[in-house]
Parts: C-alpha cells; structure tokens; sequence
C-alpha cells in the first residue's frame, strides 16, 4: 500500500506529513474521498492548487501569527503561573492550588526523539502525585494509515491525581464568557486529535516493555480540554473549558477510516498520478477521479477548496449552498433539479421534500403576486394624486 500511494504522490515527491490541523479538517468533513486519499498519499495540496491553477489562500497570516505567539509568551510566563491557575479554576478546584509546577525540558534531536522524551516526561509526571507538571510544547506521535503523525500541541498539564489536559490557546477573543462558535468549533477538534494522540501514549505507559510502571492501569486523558483567549479587547487571558468527546469520537472514526484508503485507490483509473508538475489537463482528470464533497466550509480549512468550488459550481450542485441545504433536500442534487421539482416537473408529489419545495414555491408565486398587486395599486395612486382637478375625478 505504501508504494502504492508514492505512485499516486510521484515518485520523486517528498511525502508531506500530516499535523493536528489536516487531521482535524479531514473530520469536519468526514465525506471527501479526494481530501482522504490526498492526505493519506502525504500530497502537499497547496501545491497542487497552484499546479491546477486555482491557487489556495488558506493559512494564517503573518500577523496572526506573531500576535498568537506574543500572547502564548504571555500566558505561559512565570513557569506557567497563570496558566495553571487557569487550570485549576476551570478543570479542577478540588485539588490543591499549584504554588508550583514542574516544567520538564522536551528538548531533543529529531522528532521521534522529541516524542520519546515526551513520553519519558509524561510517565515521569505520573509517578510524582500530588505535583503540577507543565508540559510546554510537547510532541506526540500518532499512527496514521500506518505512519506517524508528530503533533504539538501549545501545552499538556498533569494534574496532581496522573490525569492529563490538553491546553490550546488562541488569540480569537472571548467576549463576554463566548467566541465564535466556527473558531471555538475548530479548537475543539483540533484538540480532539491531540487527545487521541496521548490516549495512546497513555496505553502505552500501561503495556509497553520498558516504560514507566504506572500504577492502576493507563493514566487518564481528560475530555474536556482548556481553550485559553484573550479576554474581551484586552490582552489578559482568560479560559474556558471545552467538551471534545464528540471531536474525539468522529476524529478517531475518521481516522479508522483513512486507515482503509486501499479501498479508495483500488477505484482509481490505472495511471492516477499527483505529481504537480504533471501536464494540467492530465492532473486534473486525476484529481477529478476521486470523489470530492465540497461544502462552502471547505474554504477555511483545504487548500483546493477553490478548485472544488469551481467544479461544484460547473455541475449546479447543490453543495455549493451549504451542507444543511444539501441534507434537506435529499435525493434533489442539482440546482435544476431542485428548481424543477418546485415547478411541478419532476419528482414524487408524495416526497416530503419535494411536497416542501411545491409549497414553497406556490407561497412565493402567492406572495410576487400580491406584491405586484400592491404595486400597481400604488401607481394608480401616485397618478391620480399628481392629475390636473378637472382629470382626476374622471380617473
């Protein structure tokens, strides 16, 4: 399989690795063979945008980026002071309040040595009770289609009973005790994978020869993470605490299912290849031949949502509206299909769906018709209102 999928990224083409973010779009949007088998093939998709000419402007800016830095310093300053109290307030008042905290040093070479010396400082952790453990910037490796994913979260801390917390920290707002649900939504998924990752660091600890004994089994990943933001328009973090189970369950089954893209390559035409600097006529039929489900959610989080938005568009398909209006109309998949149904023209009468549309548009026919209506009886008014005496009564 693995030589399969370097045919299908080009032989001379590095495999790009996947982060926390890739795996946490590839579980907002669970449908999409193209995303799966691109991602599970390592193919660099902004790349590929450009190579397809639709070029992808999706990432962070520089000035996000340095504003988010600046105030992760902020938040972890002081060994983490303020970010354990935020800890201990939001997750768990019923331990003791951290006067103090281990911060384990991470540094290592490599990244499989980075993660190995975060497994150590975490069963490390775990067998001091009673103690905080900051963990700044650890690096986790999680299986993905049977390759490592190496994942770093802004920080892990182990409570004084061994449990582990994820903690993200943004520099989106909170105003008012809320943020916006999209970035909320994302930072929870995102989350999601990072908990998946020390859930298997966690068995780890528990089986593997030569780590840690920890006693009573794995250490527990908490589900309910940290999502630490500036307060209101201020620069002074807050937090709140977020629920991943939901995250966690579908990025896990996701992630189960990319493990199976055998049965995605297995349906592509023989000389699939998406190696960018193929001809654009030959990569697109590639591309083309692996399913897409482009929803306009898409644009904040794949580098060929352009691309997909154009082919979307191309055959009037009704992903272009959103992914609640496509699950409402059902087998309806075209726009002139839909509009086709409305008029009475193609469907079942006895479908829900269509019965609705046919409703509708009857509705909207009764509404333009009362509208015009209207409208005529205003001219009518405005006429004789500006007609000489001796005409208007006449009219």
């Amino acid at each position: 399989m693995r030589h399969r999928l370097t045919e299908l990224r080009g032989p001379d083409v590095r495999a790009k690795a996947l982060d926390a973010r890739a795996l946490a779009a590839l579980a907002a949007n669970p449908g999409c063979e193209r995303r799966a088998i691109l991602d599970g093939a390592g193919v660099d998709k902004a790349t590929l945008a450009g190579a397809l000419g639709s070029p992808s402007v999706f990432g962070q800016s520089q000035f996000a980026f340095v504003r988010g830095n600046a105030f992760e310093a902020k938040v972890k300053a002081d060994g983490g002071t303020e970010l354990l109290r935020l800890v201990h307030e939001k997750l768990d008042r019923s331990a003791e309040p951290p006067a103090a905290a281990r911060v384990p040093d991470l540094s290592a070479a490599g990244h499989a040595g980075r993660a190995a010396r975060t497994e150590l400082a975490l069963g490390e952790a775990v067998l001091a009770p009673g103690e905080w453990t900051l963990l700044d910037h650890p690096l986790l490796a999680l299986d993905v289609a049977g390759s490592p994913a190496f994942l770093e979260p802004d920080a892990v801390v182990v409570h004084p009973d061994g449990s582990w917390t994820v903690v993200e920290i943004k520099s989106f707002p909170l105003l008012d005790g809320s943020a916006d649900p999209a970035k909320v939504g994302a930072a929870a998924r995102q989350a999601a994978v990072y908990v998946l990752a020390l859930e298997e660091v966690a068995a780890r600890l528990a089986t593997a020869p030569g780590a840690p004994n920890v006693s009573g089994g794995a250490p527990r990943v908490r589900h309910r993470i940290l999502l630490v933001c500036p307060k209101d328009f201020s620069n002074l973090p807050t937090a709140s605490a977020v629920d991943v189970r939901k995250q966690r369950a579908v990025t896990a089954r996701q992630l189960a299912r990319l493990t199976r893209i055998e049965n995605i390559a297995d349906t592509l035409p023989d000389g699939t290849c998406f190696a960018p600097e193929l001809p654009r006529e030959q990569l697109t039929a590639s591309v083309e031949s692996v399913p897409a489900s482009y929803a306009p959610e898409c644009l904040s989080a794949c580098e060929l949502a352009f691309h997909c938005r154009d082919r979307s568009r191309a055959q009037d398909a009704v992903t272009t509206l959103g992914r609640p209006v496509r699950a409402e109309l059902g087998g309806l998949t075209t726009v002139e299909d839909v509009l086709a149904a409305a008029r009475g023209e193609l469907g079942d009468p006895d479908d829900p769906t269509v019965a609705a549309l046919r409703k509708a548009a009857a509705l909207r026919a009764e509404a333009l018709a009362g509208a015009e209506a209207l409208a005529g009886t205003r001219a009518l008014a405005g006429v004789v209102g500006t007609a000489p005496a001796e005409v208007a009564p006449c009219l």
